[in-house]
């Protein structure tokens, strides 16, 4: 792949330039790899610039994959209020939620790494940026599942959907095992069975469960 021409990146455009090269090299490598074997000097060697140019733009690595998680959660947001406007025959709000996360192996494996790394070796600001729209996107999700799912209130609607989130992480990162594991995986298939759930099936059965049950609970303390 040719790597972009950059001239110096003095004006606004050109800066926005860079900044977009390197989200993307990231976002490549990510999904070649995994986002937890990239590393900054991977990302500045794909999109030919020095480690030193590159925190420039972003701080950290972790930056940049929380902007690309930002991305995604905004791409996420507005796929799940598309498809509970215009609902076919056969969706449901679990079914959207578990089947727009699945369709988003990147997200998830964001998702997977956010708490343990990538939010992690940040900025105050950047921090703070990526919290505020995480709060916002999950709000919205929320007032659109509570209009599609009426025995939902809109803090349960909210709760469902943080916790759809999360366990897109956790099964993201189950499912996607490492080499070693992989490697046991095919020699034990049994042990393959019982401890990699497949990802669809087992977050729809879950997002099913929590929907279900979280009215039941309405009037427990929290």
């Amino acid at each position: 792949m040719t790597r972009p021409t950059f001239v110096r990146a003095r004006r606004p455009e050109h800066k926005q330039q860079r900044r977009e090269a390197i989200l993307d090299a990231a976002r490549r490598l990510a999904l070649d790899s995994g986002v937890r074997n990239v590393t900054l000097g991977g990302v500045a060697a794909a999109v030919g610039l020095a480690k030193s140019n590159v925190v420039r733009y972003f701080g950290s690595r972790e930056e940049i994959y929380l902007e690309l998680l930002t991305e995604a959660g905004r791409d996420w947001h507005d796929a799940v209020v598309e498809r509970l406007s215009r609902p076919a025959p056969s969706d449901d709000v679990v079914t959207v939620l578990a089947e727009t996360l699945a369709d988003r192996p990147l997200f998830c494996d964001l998702l997977g790494q956010l708490s343990q790394h990538l939010e992690h070796n940040v900025s105050l600001t950047a921090a703070r940026a990526f919290k505020e729209t995480a709060l916002e996107l999950v709000r919205g999700l929320g007032q659109a599942i509570a209009r599609a799912h009426p025995a939902l209130t809109d803090d349960e609607a909210v709760e469902l959907t943080q916790l759809a989130a999360w366990l897109a992480g956790c099964l993201y990162a189950a499912a996607h095992p490492s080499p070693a594991i992989t490697e046991l995986y095919q020699q034990e298939p049994h042990l393959f069975a019982a401890l990699c759930p497949p990802f669809l099936p087992t977050l729809r059965r879950a997002l099913a469960a929590l929907a279900a049950g979280l009215p039941t609970l309405r009037d427990q303390p929290a």
